[in-house]
């Protein structure tokens, strides 16, 4: 990628089913292998296996209330990220971005795209995420966001591989919450 691909306003969109197979490799690149270490989200240390497959992320983009959304620059994939509608709040989810492309501001652009999209189109009060608490460094900049710990976790499904394989045993969610009450009038 030249640099005025680089430096080109991102454009978003939501998935459609032939979207799949780049998605999937999309988030893969992020969390996954020796290309995820590129960035700093990678996984790599503490889960192996895959991050979603196709049919996850067809349920995505097929249920009610969720939106897949794909940035693009250039014509090219460079992130994604999941929103749902749960109830008041919305659930934020799948973010991945291009471990070439991470470091530079683009994640930021993408979370507060979701943030205003989940408060303006669905009136949304707060938005949810889980992080894996052995992850300090994404939670911290989750709070640099905005984001309040709450202390509530959920169990690593460990034994379903769908979501890895995890190298540790002490893997488990934490919810993370934002309140979004500010962006409403945007």
């Amino acid at each position: 990628m030249d640099i005025s691909e680089r430096t080109a306003q991102p454009t978003f969109r939501t998935a459609t089913p032939a979207d799949v197979p780049a998605v999937v490799t999309l988030v893969e690149s992020a969390y996954r292998g020796d290309s995820s270490r590129v960035g700093w989200t990678t996984e790599a240390d503490i889960l192996e296996g895959q991050r979603t497959d196709p049919e996850g992320v067809v349920e995505v983009i097929e249920k009610a209330d969720s939106r897949l959304v794909l940035v693009e620059r250039a014509g090219e994939l460079i992130a994604c990220c999941h929103i749902e509608r749960r109830g008041d709040n919305a659930y934020f989810g799948m973010f991945a971005v291009r471990p070439t492309a991470q470091a530079g501001g683009l994640g930021k652009t993408v979370l507060a795209e979701a943030e205003r999209y989940a408060a303006t189109e669905w009136d949304a009060a707060q938005m949810h995420m889980t992080v894996i608490t052995a992850r300090a460094d994404l939670i911290a900049w989750y709070e640099r966001r905005g984001y309040t710990r709450t202390g509530e976790t959920h169990p690593f499904p460990y034994g379903d591989e769908r979501f890895g394989v995890p190298q540790r045993d002490d893997l488990e969610f934490e919810l993370l919450v934002k309140d979004l009450k500010d962006l409403k009038d945007l």
